[in-house]
């Protein structure tokens, strides 16, 4: 299927990677339409799209009129919407439930009543295989998964494989490891740990470190992340797949904010103990293997952790995003 011909609804395309595949995708469709829960929270983005032609409509995943309008005709649906944070879900499990589970289920409820030709592009987590023991963790790993987020997004692959079985619904899943780069608020710190030391490098602030950051994880920038959703939707091969979304190279934590704050010039490395909940949660050293969607799609990353980081600071600094 090509994009270029394609009826496309990008559902959370204000957030961080939802803005940076909507701008990817602008030119590149014959419609496209981005789906937000709150306008005024991205109003100059929102602008500025319009003024490519993309229409912007404010809206709840969860109300099924609106979604069954907005799916009717559509070729594609990305859904990258949702509550994200792993300790957040755990503080506060009903909106998680309530947003994640519910939304979804309208979501597919609606392509049931409306439109059972589209295909969904869905954003996982790498957060749903929990702890593991042997690296690189491929797609076919237990999930032990550690917090009620994981849970949830396990859940909607379910619901998304059983909505194909039962009604035809194409879909293809993206399990991202720990996406990175231009786009994200100094002001979310629930996930997007690049992102938070960088906002905290270039302010000449404290790089917060739990325990001593020996921790491993696999960092991807968010423009290999657009490619790689971009590719799973155009691809017949991807139909029913699931496909680790990453780098596939590790870097501790420690490495990290030390590379961040010799890029940035500025900042200073903190340790600080581990929140009792985190620690419970934590799910240790992770590096995923990419070895199937290299294989199945022909996509890999193009950006190394240096220049993503170089890149992502020069940005911070130019734009000032708060």
């Amino acid at each position: 299927m090509s994009l270029r011909e394609s009826r496309v609804l990008v559902i959370g395309g204000l957030g961080f990677i939802g803005v940076n595949l909507t701008k990817a995708l602008v030119g590149r469709t014959a419609q496209l339409t981005v789906l937000t829960p709150n306008r005024s929270k991205h109003g100059d983005a929102a602008a500025a799209l319009e003024r490519h032609g993309v229409e912007i409509v404010e809206g709840d995943l969860r109300d099924q009129a609106l979604i069954e309008r907005h799916v009717d005709g559509r070729d594609v649906i990305f859904n990258l919407s949702g509550q994200s944070g792993a300790v957040r879900s755990m503080e506060d499990p009903w909106t998680d439930l309530d947003v994640n589970l519910r939304g979804n289920l309208v979501l597919l409820e609606a392509l049931r009543a409306r439109n059972r030709g589209a295909k969904v592009v869905f954003a996982g987590s790498r957060l749903q295989y929990g702890h593991v023991d042997d690296l690189p963790v491929g797609e076919d790993a237990a999930q032990t998964a550690l917090c009620v987020h994981a849970i949830h997004k396990q859940t909607v692959e379910k619901y998304l494989d059983l909505y194909s079985r039962l009604f035809g619904i194409r879909y293809s899943v993206a399990r991202v490891t720990n996406p990175y780069g231009p786009g994200q608020p100094s002001s979310r710190t629930a996930y997007g740990v690049i992102n938070r030391l960088i906002h905290q490098a270039i302010t000449d602030r404290a790089l917060t470190i739990y325990g001593d950051g020996a921790q491993q994880r696999d960092y991807v920038h968010v423009d290999d992340v657009v490619a790689a959703l971009m590719a799973m939707a155009a691809s017949p091969a991807a139909d029913g797949r699931a496909y680790n979304v990453a780098s596939g190279t590790g870097i501790s934590m420690i490495d990290l904010a030390k590379d961040i704050i010799a890029i940035a010039g500025a900042g200073r490395i903190e340790h600080v103990e581990w929140p009792a909940l985190a620690r419970q949660i934590e799910t240790g050293d992770f590096i995923a293997d990419i070895s199937r969607i290299r294989e199945e799609l022909g996509w890999q990353p193009r950006i190394p952790l240096r220049e993503g980081l170089e890149q992502t600071v020069s940005f911070y600094r130019a734009t000032s995003v708060q």
